[in-house]
């Protein structure tokens, strides 16, 4: 049980403009001098944050590795993790990573109070053909006692992420995301925004707060997204685009659970901001899920590991505009 009972987080929405490295950084560190204003710990900001998102799957292969890096010598992280010593903090960002591999990843750091990063690579990437799949997970201890993972936008729709991330020490999860207002195949999935919305903000906000609060933004958010830290007895921290991205428009909803499913903070606002809490410690060794995972039977979930035949690549599932290859299966 960690020594101290608080401890203070944040999670971040905003617009970043697309392959705009220098306007997006600049935004990152003004948020990054709120949350030390504020003394916060960990900072959250969103996925592919530095380099921005959904223009990507529309680039040439080469512009991708254009706007990617190294994570050693980044210049873009810099900076991040020069201020992360100065302020005794965690923050994370989201950007392109150029692998020691040569291949590009969806890559989110965690920079160290000590120096040193942690990075993610995105389990499930479908964001560009040459955008590669990471394949570990990512927990690790921090200065205060308690263990983070990193789960990237849809690595949070399986459950067995959350789960593995619980099961290899997680109390807290950082979810940086792109998300709300995207296509769905599902016929009661996510759905876009209508982008008059935004096109009218100023003159009628109300019609777009109502649609980003709404089924397809905060909405699709509750039916499932409080029950991974409520299952598994862990905080999430969701961090969220806000606005127009290309032709979708972000709903931001950035928020931060407890584990109980609670929303303790969160944001209604249209437009960039911050969210505060401070994280309660003490709720993690007596919550539900903290005690459900002691009661687990490992034995029956051999199933879980086993690949059954309709498993298909990450980009066919997320673009897929027919019946799922599970669903053909059962019929």
């Amino acid at each position: 049980m960690p020594a101290q009972s608080l401890l203070r987080v944040a999670t971040v929405q905003f617009q970043h403009r697309p392959s705009d490295k220098t306007y997006n950084l600049e935004r990152i560190h003004e948020f990054i001098t709120q949350a030390a204003q504020q003394k916060v710990k960990i900072l959250v900001l969103p996925e592919m944050c530095i380099t921005g998102y959904w223009h990507v799957p529309k680039l040439p292969d080469d512009a991708v590795y254009a706007l990617s890096e190294t994570l050693h010598d980044s210049p873009s992280l810099a900076l991040i993790r020069q201020r992360a010593i100065e302020l005794d903090t965690i923050i994370g960002v989201g950007l392109i990573e150029k692998g020691l591999d040569g291949k590009c990843y969806n890559t989110w750091v965690a920079c160290m109070p000590d120096g040193q990063y942690h990075a993610h690579r995105k389990l499930h990437a479908f964001e560009h053909p040459a955008i590669h799949s990471g394949d570990n997970y990512t927990v690790f201890d921090t200065p205060w006692e308690v263990k983070v993972g990193i789960l990237i936008c849809w690595d949070n729709n399986l459950i067995e992420n959350p789960r593995v991330n619980a099961l290899l020490g997680a109390d807290i999860i950082l979810a940086p995301h792109q998300t709300g207002g995207t296509h769905s195949s599902s016929p009661h999935g996510m759905k876009p925004l209508d982008l008059r919305l935004w096109e009218n903000r100023k003159q009628n906000p109300q019609a777009l707060l109502d649609a980003c609060q709404g089924e397809h933004g905060r909405g699709w958010l509750m039916r499932w997204l409080p029950s991974r830290a409520h299952d598994n007895g862990v905080f999430y921290l969701f961090s969220n685009g806000v606005g127009l991205d290309d032709d979708e428009i972000r709903t931001g909803n950035a928020m931060i659970i407890d584990p109980y499913g609670r929303v303790i903070k969160e944001s209604c606002a249209i437009d960039d901001d911050i969210v505060i809490a401070d994280l309660e410690l003490d709720l993690l060794p007596t919550s539900n899920g903290r005690r459900w995972l002691t009661g687990r039977r490992p034995e029956l979930y051999r199933i879980i590991t086993e690949t059954l035949g309709y498993e298909t690549d990450i980009r066919h599932v997320r673009f897929a505009s027919e019946n799922s290859p599970y669903h053909q299966e059962k019929q």
